[in-house]
């Protein structure tokens, strides 16, 4: 008479149950940082967003001689002292507001910073911000184009 097995042996189960606490300790920690991933896109979507914008908008204000005109340009003349990196967020729908001087050492969660407001040129003024994250901030750059 031969004797079948019904299930599985302790020594099966223990095995399975330790591959899977290996398994479980390498995809863990994968897992625990995605928030500063999030963030650092989140930043980098904005400085996209406000390069854009400003080149959008240069491009509008060529063809339309720098005169103001609804959704097609806003002049952000050269030689004026408020055309500053902060004045391109409110080309963006929502319009972005900058918190304009020193970072805090501990910024708000989704407040946008600007240390030095630099003025905009036509050539294009690399502009620098820090998006709050809670902590210190993630520092991202975009580029300011000057209208005229």
């Amino acid at each position: 008479m031969r004797n079948t097995q019904q299930g599985f042996t302790l020594i099966e189960l223990v095995v399975v149950i330790v591959i899977l606490g290996i398994l479980a300790a390498t995809a863990i920690p994968k897992f625990i940082d995605l928030r500063s991933n999030a963030t650092t896109a989140a930043a980098q979507g904005i400085a996209g967003g406000l390069s854009s914008a400003s080149a959008i908008n240069y491009a509008g204000c060529a063809v339309m001689n720098n005169v103001l005109t609804t959704g097609k340009c806003t002049p952000m003349l050269a030689a004026s002292a408020t055309s500053k990196c902060s004045l391109i967020g409110t080309l963006l729908l929502p319009t972005q507001s900058f918190t304009v001087g020193a970072v805090p050492g501990t910024t708000v969660a989704g407040t946008l910073y600007i240390a030095t407001d630099s003025a905009l040129t036509t050539a294009g003024t690399t502009c620098t911000f820090v998006y709050g994250d809670g902590a210190a901030g993630v520092s991202q750059t975009y580029t300011g184009l000057a209208t005229g």
